[in-house]
This record gives structure tokens, sequence and C-alpha cells, in this order.
């Protein structure tokens, strides 16, 4: 471990005790947030104020029950806009997703959904560009997020397991609002058509979910036919990457559940 002056590790104590998280001391210091952690663990121990062990929060390694419902829909969010991070500055990974500040509602749903499925870990969220960065840290990440690996999940096969498979077929919806709500959206197509002399225009919701893996698309469309909503994909530049909804019938059904972006 890299040593620092004593000035610095003070400066980061102090904000450590006036309630500043790990990552937020790590990223204002300069520190790798290890080592910030291992300070705080030596203050608490000399001061005697060691937390209890917290609560289980992982279902597959401890009996506690899966919140289902949050799953289904951070499970979308984390297909589409999502990854797991462990690098030799963090001991423990992370799960980020990314939502751009345009949908403030859309941010609030996924910290929601991160604070049900690993409840007692806080929810970190990291201004970027034009969009948010929403991060929760715990050793169980790996365990709830399996489909983790190597490169781009474009570039791998992405299936679920036999327990996420459970929990997207009893909250099917919530599956398919958290993938629209990453890699989807619901737009207003127009065209105009001459009726009586008269040119006329006419307006139609569609929704689209955009995704260059074929794994992730079939996850979606699959859950879709589940659902009886009817589905086409639109090549572009002879690349399958969309999915169409645009039929009224599955247009309604999608707005009743998943609705556009907000």
């Amino acid at each position: 471990m890299r040593s620092y002056e004593w000035a610095t590790r003070q400066k980061a104590l102090a904000m450590l005790r006036n309630g500043s998280r790990n990552v937020d001391v790590s990223r204002k210091l300069g520190i790798p947030v290890g080592t910030v952690s291992y300070w705080r663990h030596l203050d608490r121990s000399a001061r005697g104020v060691c937390p209890r062990r917290s609560a289980p929060e992982c279902p597959l390694c401890d009996p506690v029950p899966l919140a289902a419902k949050a799953y289904a829909y951070l499970l979308g969010l984390y297909l589409g806009d999502g990854h797991v991070v462990q690098n030799r500055a963090m001991r423990v990974p992370s799960l980020s997703v990314w939502c751009t500040d345009t949908w403030p509602g859309l941010i609030e749903a996924c910290a929601n959904a991160m604070r049900a499925v690993l409840p007692g870990c806080g929810v970190t969220r990291v201004q970027r560009s034009g969009c948010q960065e929403l991060k929760i840290y715990s050793r169980h990440v790996h365990c709830l997020f399996p489909q983790h690996g190597p490169g781009k999940k474009h570039e791998r096969a992405v299936a679920l397991s036999d327990w996420q498979q459970a929990a997207v077929d009893a909250y099917p919806w919530e599956f398919v609002r958290g993938l629209v709500h990453s890699d989807g959206c619901r737009i207003t197509n127009w065209t105009t058509r001459v009726v009586g002399g008269v040119t006329k225009r006419y307006e139609y919701p569609r929704y689209f979910f955009t995704n260059r893996s074929d794994d992730i698309r079939r996850l979606f469309t699959d859950t879709l036919d589940k659902l009886g909503v009817e589905w086409t994909h639109c090549t572009r530049n002879g690349n399958p990457y969309n999915v169409s909804v645009a039929r009224r019938a599955s247009v309604a059904l999608m707005d009743a559940h998943v609705g556009a972006k907000y």
C-alpha cells in the first residue's frame, strides 16, 4: 500500500467522521477507495466503534428473499446500460448503471431498485457529462449479476440463470420496462396522406429497443411474446439491432405497463 502524508490521512478521517462515503473521499483526495476503507476500519477500531456485521443482503448466499420485482427491473437496466467493475483499487466490486440527466424519474427508479435489491448498501451518484453514473458496492454483485465477464456484452454469450429467469417470469413487465428504460424509447412517427385532394398528417406512437447483442434482443423479444406483444425487426444499414413495436394493441399494452421515459 502506498504511503500518504499524515495530514492527508487526517483530512480523510475528518471527512469520514462527518458522514462522507468512502468512495466520495476517494474521489475528493485521489486515494484508492480500498485505502480509505482500511483507514476507516483502523480509526473505528481505535475508537471502539466498529459496526456490527451488516444484515444479510444476498439471496444466493444468505437466507433472505430476493426482491424479485425490483431485481427484474434492475436486470433490464444492467443488460442495457450497466456494467460490473472491480480493479486493484477496489476490494469490493460495484454495479454501475448510466442514466441520462434528461430522465430524472428514471434515475430515481434505478436508485430505488438498487437499494431494494441490495439493502444496506448505499447508492453513489457520480455526475458525468450529460448523465449520472449510479454505483452500488457489494461483495455480492457478482452473485446477483453472473452475466459479468471480460469484453463487451454483444461480444460474448448472455444467458439468464434459472433463478433470474424465474424473477423475469414473475415480473415480465418490470424486465421489459428496465430494458426499454436503458436501450429503448417511445417515439411518435408521422406520415402524410392525400384525402379528398387535401394532404393530411397522421401520427402514431411506436416503441423501439436497440441493442447489438443478439442474446439480449432475444431475451427482450421472448418476453414480449409471452406477454402477447407483437414486434418486428427493423433492419437499418443491414444491421438487425432494432426491435419495433408499432401495432396499436401492442403499443397500448406497452403504454399501460412501460410508458415513456420520464
